[in-house]
């Protein structure tokens, strides 16, 4: 069992609230924040998402932890025909649709404020189900996953991309450094939610990756389990099937 983190540690709130309210503080000012944590990193990791989702001929996908949309933006801009974005946020989502909105992709892509751990849909709705830098923040693990097994149909992908911790030298060292002292700060300086990126750091610290997040994956039922570690292993991208 992997170590829970909360974003506020003097609140008796459950997780989901807390990390609903903490996303919706920080909504606003997320989508920069990110590129700047991230160098912009982050959009080459996607990519490689979207591409395994093309090869796998998926049409109706499910994006899960959506946020501000940027995964399902990019993946209704290929062959695949509709996207559901669902958050536990309505702040993260507000902000997506108005990105949405923007580009005309309305008719393409639905947002929908959801719980990951009760998602809203029939089994075996999606042809592909996936979550960029959301597992980390689910309440219940394993409940999450199971219900991303359940709606997503019988040979069906998921994929999902994460934080995770590199193993090597200088690598380790360094990023140990940057998440525990440098993001927190600026975190600080750009968000008006100060404990938010102390949580984004320190749950992607304690969160399993690796083979450890594979062996849950299986657990859960899901096959053809595989793991791609990214940038010197600060992110893997997770594949397997149902």
């Amino acid at each position: 069992m992997h170590k829970s983190v909360k974003p506020y540690k003097n609140s008796k709130d459950k997780k989901k609230q807390q990390v609903e309210s903490m996303f919706d503080n920080i909504s606003s000012n997320y989508d920069g924040l990110n590129r700047v944590i991230s160098f912009g990193i982050d959009q080459s990791w996607r990519k490689k998402v979207i591409k395994m989702i093309i090869e796998a001929n998926a049409k109706k996908v499910l994006d899960v932890a959506t946020g501000t949309g940027d995964l399902a933006i990019a993946l209704v801009k290929t062959n695949i025909q509709k996207v559901v974005g669902v958050d536990i946020s309505n702040g993260m989502l507000d902000v997506g649709r108005q990105k949405i909105k923007a580009q005309n992709l309305t008719e393409k892509i639905d947002m929908v404020q959801a719980d990951s751990e009760n998602l809203p849909y029939k089994d075996n709705s999606f042809d592909a189900v996936t979550v960029a830098f959301g597992v980390r923040n689910f309440e219940n693990l394993d409940k999450g996953l199971s219900e991303i097994y359940r709606v997503l149909k019988p040979g069906g992908l998921f994929v999902v991309l994460e934080t995770s911790n590199p193993t090597k030298f200088p690598f380790k060292q360094g990023y140990f450094a940057y998440t525990k002292y440098i993001l927190p700060v600026i975190g600080k300086l750009f968000s008006k939610d100060k404990n938010a990126y102390q949580y984004l750091s320190e749950s992607a610290s304690v969160f399993p990756f690796g083979q450890a997040f594979n062996n849950i994956l299986k657990k859960n039922g899901f096959i053809d389990v595989k793991h791609y570690p990214q940038t010197f292993g600060v992110s893997t991208i997770y594949k397997a099937s149902k």
